[in-house]
This record gives structure tokens, sequence and C-alpha cells, in this order.
């Protein structure tokens, strides 16, 4: 049951947040525009959970990792199975928005 729940939510081991980034990694903020406006990750694209099944069209490199990220880690947790369902290989949960910005510069 909890890893069930870990599955759902996005959770899985730890990886280097810090290494990712430095190797390109995109930032993929995933809460409302209205959200991302009033603070954000420097870098970060945002691309809000309900309209992520069209705009991963638009993203064209499915070998680039992404680190999804919203207010809490649960629209990020929704939207890194979304994005592993479309073929995105390297997909990690970098949970809220607040907690990763300590990680970019």
């Amino acid at each position: 049951m909890i890893q069930k729940l870990k599955n759902l939510l996005g959770i899985g081991p730890k990886v280097n947040i810090d290494e990712l980034i430095a190797a390109g990694a995109m930032i993929m903020d995933v809460r409302s525009r209205g959200e991302y406006l009033s603070g954000h990750v420097k870098g970060s694209v945002n691309i809000p959970l309900d309209q992520l099944g069209e705009g991963v069209k638009k993203l064209k490199n499915k070998d680039q990792a992404i680190i999804t990220c919203c207010a809490s880690g649960m629209r990020s947790g929704v939207a890194k199975n979304m994005l592993k369902s479309n073929g995105f290989k390297t997909v990690h949960n970098g949970g809220s928005w607040t907690n990763l910005k300590k990680h970019s510069k």
C-alpha cells in the first residue's frame, strides 16, 4: 500500500538535484500560470498540469532530464507519471518549487 502511494506521488529513490541541474535538466513547474507568476524557480518552464497533455507535444527531446515541481509535490508527482507514460526517460519529482529553488542558481 505504501509503495503504491509513493508511486502515485512520484516519490522514488533520492537523486542529486544539484547534479541534474548542472547537467542541464529542465525544471518544469506545473502550477497554474497565476501561481507561477507569484514566484518560481529561475529558468523554470511553466506548463500547468491541466495543460500538460497538450504541452508535452511541444517538448522535443525525450532524453533530456526533467525535474517537475509544484506547490507541495502532489501535482508534480502526477506530472512525472504523465511524462514517463509519454516516453520521457528521466523524470524526477522535485516536490515544492520553494524547496527546489534552493538548488537553482
